[in-house]
């Protein structure tokens, strides 16, 4: 099962995406769809529309996912309380709400999921920091482990740009001490570019510490509003038990 999130990570209903293989599917009212993967492994992608972006994915033989087990084998460390989480592993439900995830004992929701694979929306009303994290599909259950939720919220003055001003964006992370890598996007090229990366993306690791904080630099390039979105950059690893 496949999902398709607009830029603003909701769900989207009746998106047609269209597969290298020449498949075709339409998401339905919960913004997802259920396609069955081609019968050869190989790496196929998506497409969504008219537009040239493309989601690559590997199908894998059978003997490659194996089922009689739910295990996760890899898993981040670090995820953001507003956006969607992936896990890797095997055993786990092609059908997303077949797999029941629960974060702090609160119902996660499945958006996608294969037997290799599930992303997962954290619940509404968690609150930053470590969880635990029990995953169940078919009356089998994976051992538990541990995710650290951050909360990101960026502190900036909103006022118009003008050409050359240089202003500091300050994000602020709560749910851990640690350093952490982020990164910044710049959806409004044009009035804007970002400082230390490309114009329209930078990356940088935060300070750690009680005031966790990054930092990232604009320079107005035309006078006008801007609009930067932030992200966690991915910190997978082996599930923390």
């Amino acid at each position: 099962m496949l999902a398709v999130l607009d830029v603003n990570g909701r769900l989207t209903p009746g998106v047609s995406v269209n597969f290298s293989n020449g498949d075709h599917v339409l998401t339905n009212a919960t913004g997802r769809a259920l396609f069955v993967a081609p019968p050869n492994p190989g790496v196929i992608y998506a497409t969504i529309a008219a537009r040239s972006t493309r989601v690559y994915t590997t199908i894998l033989a059978p003997t490659e996912a194996p089922s009689s087990s739910l295990q996760v084998s890899i898993a981040p460390g670090f995820a953001s309380l507003a956006d969607r989480f992936e896990l890797s592993g095997s055993g786990f439900c092609g059908q997303a709400d077949a797999n029941t995830v629960q974060v702090a004992g609160k119902p996660a929701l499945v958006v996608a999921s294969s037997p290799v694979a599930l992303i997962a929306l954290p619940p509404n009303d968690l609150e930053p920091g470590p969880a635990p994290v029990e995953i169940s599909c078919s009356k089998r259950t994976a051992p538990a482990f541990s995710i650290t939720f951050l909360e990101l919220s960026l502190q900036a003055d909103s006022s118009p740009l003008t050409p050359g001003e240089h202003r500091m964006l300050t994000l602020q992370i709560r749910g851990t001490s640690a350093k952490v890598p982020v990164e910044a996007r710049n959806l409004s090229p044009q009035i804007a570019e970002l400082t230390g990366g490309n114009p329209t993306s930078a990356r940088v690791t935060s300070g750690g510490g009680a005031e966790n904080v990054a930092q990232f630099e604009l320079t107005g390039r035309a006078r006008g509003n801007f609009l930067i979105s932030v992200r966690l950059l991915p910190t997978l690893g082996s599930p923390r038990r």
